[in-house]
């Protein structure tokens, strides 16, 4: 699944390289079917790139990975705060913690991940719009964009 997933956005990133107009971003698209299975809990430690909003409960902190997705980290004894998994969370910016649930923003919907099951609980579709590029840059509405397909990053090049 993981390959699939990584094929698909790289596919997406060549595909549309070209529509840019300001040559610092590109969109990147998933179909609506990778969208819905791309919420995943990796126990792997991962780098912290492009750290976007912080969030901190019950001695745990969470720390977004724009675009990517959230890291988790035990806090539970602050000298040494210990890194306990990332969820894989395509498009994401924001999150929320409340009791055991952590929502968030998978592109444009709305998921509530189980943080003791490590399972998505609920997914509510089309609730946000697509995140806004990191410039001025629009997207080419002439037909560039894979049909049916959901904006879920932007990377820079």
């Amino acid at each position: 699944m993981k390959k699939t997933l990584l094929l698909f956005l790289l596919v997406a990133f060549a595909g549309t390289a070209s529509s840019s107009k300001d040559g610092a971003y590109t969109p990147v698209y998933m179909s609506r079917e990778s969208l819905d299975n791309s919420v995943l809990y990796v126990s792997t430690v991962r780098p912290m790139v492009q750290t976007g909003k912080i969030y901190y409960c019950n001695s745990y902190i969470y720390v977004n990975e724009c675009f990517n997705g959230v890291h988790i980290i035990n806090n539970t004894d602050p000298t040494h705060p210990a890194y306990e998994g990332f969820i894989e969370a395509p498009g994401c910016i924001d999150m929320a913690v409340k009791g055991n649930i952590i929502y968030l923003d998978n592109a444009v919907d709305l998921v509530s991940f189980d943080l003791d099951s490590k399972q998505v609980t609920k997914r509510i579709q089309n609730v946000f719009p697509e995140p806004l590029p990191p410039s001025d840059f629009r997207i080419d509405k002439g037909g560039k964009r894979p049909k049916g397909s959901i904006l879920v990053a932007w990377i820079k090049y």
